[in-house]
């Protein structure tokens, strides 16, 4: 898989700084072409680790799908790129061609491209040159990645292309990932209702609100525990996402409740597609308020 890799995301040279401006310029103007065919892009983020936002990015591309939308789904997260397996597609690769490369499609005939598809079994993406150099050097490395996996993949016309963020989204993530996406619509907030988890996402709404990225609204994700049996739920964590998101003057789109039966289709690569399991009904009724609000943003964006 290495070569393919490589054919893939090309050899970074730095050892001419006018090179290396003229390549990055080269390829950001390679992934405005690549995305001129889409209609909205959506960053799906949370400034909090495990609180189900690839999960999350999954089920709100379904209902998409569902809907009859176009998809796509881009999995930014290099080290533990998940949404292959969830959507069935584990061990599928990227058709490589003469103009890039083409992403498979899964379930709904969504198009999802990820670092996934580049990895041998259990093969992690991590540095392996001196570890002296700075964080910011490899933060750079990462991001030149990025870039580069972008400026490959051919989407074609898309409806709806979400971008599934790394976790925790380090501060130089989200301004660089903004550049790489032209005409951003904005970001969906993850969450849980765990206090330490409210904490952290409130200063990464501050943190996107400061750069200009859009927050388009909250999903409380794991908001209550489903018995697997009678379908009764229950408290799961203490905190309050609607006072938070009333403060912040944000809408909650809504929350979903950890489901043990249908979180382990998306473990086995299955997902659940019953438009009325009560789980899917919600993410259904999460999809409409997060489309008024793009629609809306769309249009008083035009009208200034």
């Amino acid at each position: 898989m290495d070569k393919d890799l490589k054919s893939i995301l090309g050899k970074l040279q730095y050892t001419d700084d006018a090179k290396v401006v003229q390549q990055i310029t080269e390829q950001t103007r390679q992934v405005q072409a690549r995305m001129s065919g889409i209609r909205h892009k959506i960053a799906v983020m949370s400034g909090k680790g495990g609180v189900g936002k690839s999960m999350t990015t999954v089920n709100l591309a379904l209902s998409l799908g569902r809907q009859g939308y176009k998809v796509g789904i881009i999995d930014v997260d290099l080290n533990g790129p998940c949404v292959p397996r969830m959507m069935g597609m584990h061990g599928r690769q990227l058709e490589v061609t003469s103009e890039g490369a083409r992403p498979p499609e899964g379930t709904y005939g969504i198009k999802v491209a990820s670092m996934d598809f580049l990895l041998s079994e259990s093969a992690p993406v991590r540095w392996k040159g001196p570890m002296d150099l700075s964080p910011v050097w490899l933060g750079l490395t990462e991001m030149n990645v990025i870039r580069e996996f972008l400026a490959d993949v051919i989407w074609g016309d898309l409806d709806y292309l979400l971008a599934d963020l790394p976790p925790g989204a380090a501060a130089d993530k989200p301004p660089v990932l903004a550049s790489f996406l032209p005409d951003l619509a904005g970001a969906v907030m993850v969450t849980t209702p765990s206090e330490v988890a409210s904490e952290v996402v409130q200063k990464s709404i501050g943190y996107a609100t400061e750069l200009g990225l859009r927050v388009l609204g909250v999903i409380e994700n794991m908001s209550r525990y489903r018995c697997p049996s009678c379908g009764a739920e229950h408290e799961l964590f203490d905190g309050d996402t609607e006072s938070m998101c009333r403060a912040l003057d944000l809408p909650l789109l809504g929350r979903i409740p950890f489901d043990r039966n249908f979180a382990r289709t998306f473990d086995k690569g299955t997902p659940l597609l019953d438009a009325d399991y009560p789980t899917n009904r919600r993410y259904h009724d999460i999809v409409e308020r997060m489309l008024s609000i793009v629609d809306y943003k769309k249009v008083l964006a035009e009208k200034l």
